[in-house]
This record gives structure tokens, sequence and C-alpha cells, in this order.
């Protein structure tokens, strides 16, 4: 006798009901993996759109700022005003002076000519502008010497 297999005459009534049932429940298994499997893909998909639509906007930010730093670099106040128009930058004082420190991808001379303009609002970035540095316990020259190509920065006006 094959126990995987059983041959159906030797089966009394009672194992021929308990095998069919066994057989539909393993279909309703199988059924429901395949389901299971399904949504599995279903929801990879929704990430990878998800995705590649993150890295689209990613790379469409990135390409905002990098004309955003060329604005700047040309015209200083414009460029200012098409970064906080895109919303890649607040009209904050405090976010204005935080981007002109860290300075990537802008020409010193610009954010000279950006903080030395007598403007109200410029001025205020300009304060928020020194309190970014760590002058604390330094002297003059030690605090200058500390910022490298601060005499790069030249003062417009």
């Amino acid at each position: 006798m094959d126990l995987c297999h059983p041959d159906p005459v030797e089966l009394s009534s009672g194992e021929a009901e308990e095998l069919q049932r066994i057989k539909w429940h393993r279909k309703q298994l199988l059924e429901d993996i395949q389901k299971l499997k399904d949504e599995i893909a279903d929801v990879f998909a929704q990430i990878d759109c998800f995705e590649s639509a993150e890295e689209s906007r990613m790379a469409q930010k990135e390409k905002e700022l990098c004309i955003g730093r060329k604005k700047f670099n040309m015209d200083p106040a414009k460029g200012i005003q098409y970064l906080t128009e895109h919303k890649l930058l607040t009209p904050d004082v405090q976010d204005i002076a935080r981007f002109l420190y860290k300075g990537e991808g802008l020409n010193k001379t610009a954010i000279g000519t950006y903080l030395g303009e007598r403007d109200p609002v410029n001025l205020q970035v300009l304060q928020a502008f020194v309190d970014c540095h760590e002058f604390a316990n330094l002297n003059l020259v030690q605090a200058l010497s500390s910022q490298e190509g601060a005499s790069d920065v030249g003062f417009g006006g």
C-alpha cells in the first residue's frame, strides 16, 4: 500500500470525505498563497513607483537649488527670492544666514554683496550670519584665521 497516494478503493467513506476536505483545504491555501504573492508584488510595484517619484522630486529639487545658486551668484537678491519662491529656503533670516554660512556653490563675493546691503533684512541676516560663526574664547587674529577664505568675502554696498 502506498501511503502517499492511497488507492481510493482502500479508503473508507469517512476517510474519503476527509481526503476531499483536505484536498479542498489545500486548494484554498494555495489560492490564498497566490493572492498573498500577488499582493506582495503589488506592494513592491508601489514601492518602486514611490521611490522613482521620490528620486524625481529630489532631482527636481537639486536642479532648482542649482539654479538658485547660479541666480544668487549673478544677483544675490534675485537668488534668495528664487530660492524662497521655490520653497528651498524660508524667508527667515536664520535660514538665509545658515544657507550663506554653508556657502555650498556660492560665490563669496556674492555673499559679501548680499550681507553688505543696507536693507534692514540684509542687516538681520548679517547678524545671524555672524552668529553662525564660533568666535567664543578667540582673539581677533584667531577668529579671522579660523574662517577659511574669510578675507575672500567682499562686502559691497
